[in-house]
């Protein structure tokens, strides 16, 4: 059997003080933080905002994967965006006139999802079917929903990174 550490997140068994029926939401976001990490690491500051083939860059995603998962578990708790919360969704895809770096915009990630498991563990899971409405429109969602949601799109954003991150850097190795 292989060692606890090298197994996906998912197959090294419960997480403490985690509800139970929000184990595979945390399993996921936990694996996401994992393999951006491990797909980032030296990553050249160079490409982090090449769009090859026209696709999302690996600046984007990360400062997505950031806001989408402060959005919706903003949702879950009954809330609606701040201005902050626009202003941060309004410039995903641009490097702020501060600077990004790669170590920075990856830190994000992993303390928002710090604060995501922090909800999580305090989620009531009686609550997980109550409505929640989304955006301006007040779509209809519920705690859950958003909570899966949030993890599914989350992993959605890990795979497109991954495979940019690997065009990109075979392609700034083949020259």
């Amino acid at each position: 059997m292989p060692p606890t550490d090298t197994r996906e997140v998912w197959l090294r068994g419960p997480l403490p003080d985690m509800p139970p029926l929000l184990q595979p939401v945390a399993h996921a976001l936990l694996q996401a933080r994992e393999e951006v990490s491990k797909l980032l690491h030296g990553f050249p500051e160079t490409l982090l905002w090449e769009k090859p083939a026209g696709v999302a860059s690996i600046g984007f995603h990360l400062q997505h994967l950031t806001g989408v998962l402060d959005r919706t578990f903003t949702y879950a708790r009954g809330r609606q965006l701040t201005p902050a919360q626009l202003e941060a969704l309004a410039i995903e895809g641009k490097c702020p006139p501060a600077g990004c770096l790669v170590p920075e915009l990856v830190q994000a990630f992993h303390n928002q999802v710090e604060q995501a498991l922090t909800q999580l563990r305090t989620t009531n899971e009686a609550t997980l079917t109550e409505p929640r409405g989304v955006g301006r429109a007040m779509l209809p969602s519920t705690v859950l929903g958003l909570l899966v949601h949030a993890a599914e799109h989350t992993m959605r954003h890990v795979g497109q990174l991954s495979v940019t991150a690997r065009v990109l850097k075979h392609a700034a190795e083949a020259y």
